[in-house]
């Protein structure tokens, strides 16, 4: 069971990391077309799937530290590094969707 979980949460990170980078270039591509309204709806999915995401590693970091320690395995890894890979595009695709903006005459908040 606790293994079963464990690749629950590993899955929850890969996925919603997954749709929060994907999310952001469709902001990017929504900005380059001028669409900002979109591309902040497409920030704030974005910013979902992170909150998601942070909630799986969030149990992880919890069980760890409560002596419920995991095999850490590849696919643990991957885990972590797609949510990596996708914080930091989150924030370069706010600066995109920035630039975009201020390229169209678009006040920058």
């Amino acid at each position: 069971m606790a293994e079963e979980q464990n690749l629950e949460a590993i899955m929850g990170l890969i996925i919603n990391g997954g749709n929060a980078k994907s999310s952001s270039m469709e902001a990017i591509m929504a900005a380059k077309k001028g669409d900002f309204e979109t591309a902040a709806a497409k920030l704030a999915e974005a910013d979902a799937a992170l909150s998601e995401a942070h909630n799986s590693q969030t149990d992880m970091l919890t069980k760890e530290a409560s002596g419920d320690h995991m095999q850490v395995t590849l696919l643990t890894v991957h885990s972590q590094d797609h949510l990596m890979n996708a914080i930091t595009f989150r924030d370069l695709a706010d600066e995109v969707v920035d630039v975009y903006k201020k390229m169209a005459g678009v006040p920058v908040d």
